[in-house]
């Protein structure tokens, strides 16, 4: 993540969902127009999606888990973001992952969500997992980011009404603080815990030995540690490298990892170089065109063609691979059409490797 400018709305503001996402979006009303019909849930949504248990605790979420960061804001239509959003649900996506700062600008995911929640998922508040995340800069001064509990308690307050909501299932300090002791970023999340704000918490980009630390503490608390959203793909393998995994198997902590398509990496759009329109052809911060060498291109061709030979596309094999096993309780995925998160779901048909395959794709990705 990056840091970026404030503009959330004020903690004094009494806005709601609608009046938030109508202040950044201007005159667009996210609710349906007269005569349309309202949403309707798909009686079949927990057909097929498998549910994983998080970790030791009674919380099961699904394989695939909707994220917010790059595709909800003012930039984007209201009604594919709704659109998006139904049909997560429809095909048994229950878990939708916020922070404080996805946007841009920072808020305007919280305020979009919240908007379509309003407008299409309200009734089925109970049958869905919410989180949002705290951590990042989100206005000036010495309390705007990081993790001392002023900044936690004040952002997740501001999270909450922008999303129109009580609670949210999950709070995650979003990365760690090298000024704040662990006991002040951990002792906000149990605060939130005890104020009802907050079911369950988690962290993310935090160390093997930072998250085995933390997880102490919160014992003590009497809040347990749910979750951890690190960063894992085919192509960043740290948390396998670094002993992430092997501390959460340990702690009976669970994982929800981000970016396993390499931002858009491991999608199939780069096999003939960077497209147009792409992140790596654009100002992305995440993904600069110097990143996608031809040594890159041959090994994301290589591993295409051990996805054709699963039936896969290589987005599908990325997302399979990183499910595999069952170390891994969701796998988190971005989308910018609806059409796009179905094909992400289809991945979930064969999470199935053989010895041959693993063997095949680490040679192709640690030569």
């Amino acid at each position: 993540m990056i840091e970026q400018p404030s503009r959330s709305i004020p903690s004094d503001s009494p806005v709601g969902p609608l009046a938030a996402v109508r202040g950044i979006l201007g005159s667009v009303d996210p609710r349906p127009s007269p005569g349309v019909a309202l949403y309707t849930a798909s009686p079949d949504r927990y057909a097929e999606m498998p549910y994983r248990r998080t970790g030791r605790s009674g919380l099961k979420l699904p394989a695939l888990s909707l994220g917010l960061w790059h595709n909800f804001g003012p930039d984007r239509p209201v009604e594919t973001q709704r659109a998006i959003l139904r049909r997560a649900f429809d095909l048994g996506i229950t878990h939708f992952d916020l922070a404080n700062n996805y946007g841009p600008p920072p808020g305007a995911a919280e305020s979009a969500f919240g908007a379509a929640l309003a407008a299409d998922l309200a009734p089925y508040r109970d049958e869905l997992v919410i989180s949002t995340k705290a951590g990042y800069l989100m206005w000036p001064g010495p309390y705007g980011e990081f993790g001392s509990r002023k900044y936690l308690l004040a952002s997740l307050d501001q999270s909450l009404r922008r999303m129109g909501l009580e609670y949210v299932d999950i709070f995650y300090s979003h990365r760690p603080d090298p000024q704040t002791p662990l006991e002040e970023t951990m002792g906000a999340l149990h605060t939130a815990v005890q104020q009802g704000k907050a079911l369950y918490v988690g962290i993310s980009n935090y160390s093997a030995e930072q998250t085995r630390e933390a997880a102490r503490i919160l014992a003590g608390l009497g809040t347990p540690l749910l979750i951890h959203q690190p960063r894992y793909s085919l192509l960043d393998r740290r948390p396998e490298d670094e002993g992430l995994l092997d501390a959460l198997d340990e702690l009976g902590t669970g994982s929800i990892v981000y970016s396993p398509l390499e931002q858009g990496l491991l999608t199939g759009r780069y096999l003939d170089g960077i497209p147009a329109g792409s992140r790596a052809a654009g100002d992305s911060p995440f993904l600069k065109p110097e990143a996608v060498t031809e040594d890159l291109l041959g090994r994301l061709r290589a591993l295409a063609e051990i996805a054709a030979a699963r039936g896969q596309s290589l987005a599908q094999l990325a997302l399979a691979w990183v499910l595999r096993g069952g170390r891994v309780t969701s796998a988190l995925v971005g989308a910018s059409s609806p059409e796009q998160l179905a094909d992400s779901v289809g991945a979930l048909r064969n999470l199935d490797f053989d010895a041959g395959e693993l063997e095949r794709i680490d040679a192709i990705v640690r030569s």
